[in-house]
């Protein structure tokens, strides 16, 4: 096995200078979202296994970054194992529920995708994936005797659910792609990695850590650190393919330990064309199919066409009543104030719902006044009485005193 300088530690200071603002608001965006659609969910399964230790030439990571960013992948297929494991608390099949009204909703179809893919967030699921340019792709979720598919093929988005036999279709046009294909949730090594490097700063260590061989083909493994103490993240691992610099795994392993909280790899893949047949999608007979609508427009529905203007984190500033970071680096912690003046109710205002809430979190206090915290393995949420929010990947000490110190 090539060494491949696994002692040279390099700071993003040497690979890109993004501004602070940008990279403070990727690295909140990215733990909140996957918090939020994976919040009523849990899942504890292993991790993917590497295997081969490939001899391949010396390479930096500067110099393995760069190759990342000029990787022009734009036709595979494959099959992509994707875990996670965010050791959330079992809410007795709540998770059902909240998960179905999500996908579907009242009056809703179970093919909409801005429900199903939620389901990525938590336990281990298999994938097929296909793309084949910016105008064609396909992913389709493999359940138990069931299969959900998304497909993209030109100006026409199909959802089909084949356990309910329901079709959702949306018709798109460029822009709108291409603003989808930003809001989708993550669902590939590329997406994770993508998102992992914005949050590279001068308080981060990146090396090359050896060699790996994923699905098949040779690759280097880079690897991602937190310089600083607090943070609920221990390291991220990316395997890049040697060939085309297309990140093939992505691993998130926690600081506290134990098995990987994200873990998404290819098992198979080819960098063939696809056959044209791959995205050619028609309703099954009898099968129920919705289109979409006006209100799906207004609500920013996967298939609607919302307003062009602000990027994600300004739209979430909006959102969130005086959206402020506090921190640096890793331990950067992001504050809202929810405009209710209260926090969550307690057992005595709220009966059996204060004291549910109350027994999933830790009572604490401080400068801030009283408040709950809710933990998972990689983002901790601080709700104070006041009705403040303080979230971030950091330790549950690192929050309450960045809750102190931003009163």
């Amino acid at each position: 096995m090539a060494p491949n300088e696994t002692d040279d530690t390099t700071t993003a200071g040497e690979v890109e200078e993004p501004r602070a603002g940008r990279r403070r608001a990727a690295r909140y965006i990215v733990p909140v979202t996957v918090m939020g659609v994976a919040a009523a969910t849990i899942g504890l399964v292993p991790a993917l296994a590497d295997s081969g230790d490939p001899d391949l030439p010396d390479i930096t990571a500067a110099q393995l970054i760069e190759k990342i960013a000029q990787s022009d992948v734009e036709r595979l297929s494959g099959t992509v194992k994707i875990t996670t494991d965010l050791g959330l608390p079992d809410l007795g099949g709540l998770e059902s529920g909240l998960l179905s009204g999500a996908a579907g909703g009242e009056g809703g179809s179970s093919a909409d995708p801005s429900g199903r893919l939620t389901e990525l967030a938590s336990g281990t699921h298999t994938l097929r994936v296909a793309a084949d340019g910016p105008d064609r792709q396909k992913l389709s979720l493999l359940e138990n005797a069931a299969e959900y598919s998304l497909i993209h093929n030109g100006k026409d988005v199909w959802g089909y659910d084949s356990a309910s036999n329901e079709v959702y279709h949306a018709t798109v046009d460029e822009a709108d792609t291409k603003e989808r294909s930003a809001q989708r949730p993550p669902a590939t090594p590329k997406d994770f990695a993508e998102e992992a490097l914005k949050a590279v700063d001068d308080t981060t260590s990146v090396k090359v850590d050896g060699t790996a061989q994923v699905a098949g083909r040779d690759a280097y493994r880079l690897v991602v650190e937190p310089k600083q103490s607090g943070s609920t993240v221990g390291a991220i691992s990316i395997a890049v393919d040697h060939e085309t610099g297309m990140p093939l795994k992505f691993t998130l392993t926690p600081a506290g330990g134990g098995s990987a909280v994200v873990d998404v790899g290819f098992t198979k893949v080819s960098f063939d064309r696809p056959d044209a047949s791959t995205f050619r999608f028609t309703p099954p007979k009898g099968a129920k199919v919705t289109e979409d609508t006006e209100q799906d427009r207004a609500h920013g529905g996967f298939g609607g066409k919302p307003e062009r203007g602000p990027k994600p984190e300004e739209d979430l500033a909006k959102g969130l009543d005086g959206l402020r970071m506090l921190g640096e680096g890793w331990n950067t912690v992001a504050t809202f104030d929810t405009g209710t003046g209260a926090g969550l109710p307690t057992e005595e205002a709220g009966g059996d719902l204060g004291g549910f809430l109350g027994s999933l979190g830790d009572q604490v206090k401080g400068d801030f006044g009283k408040g709950t915290v809710f933990s998972t393995r990689l983002v901790n949420a601080l709700i104070t009485e006041d009705g403040t929010v303080y979230v971030g990947t950091v330790t549950k000490d690192a929050l309450v005193k960045a809750a102190e110190a931003g009163k």
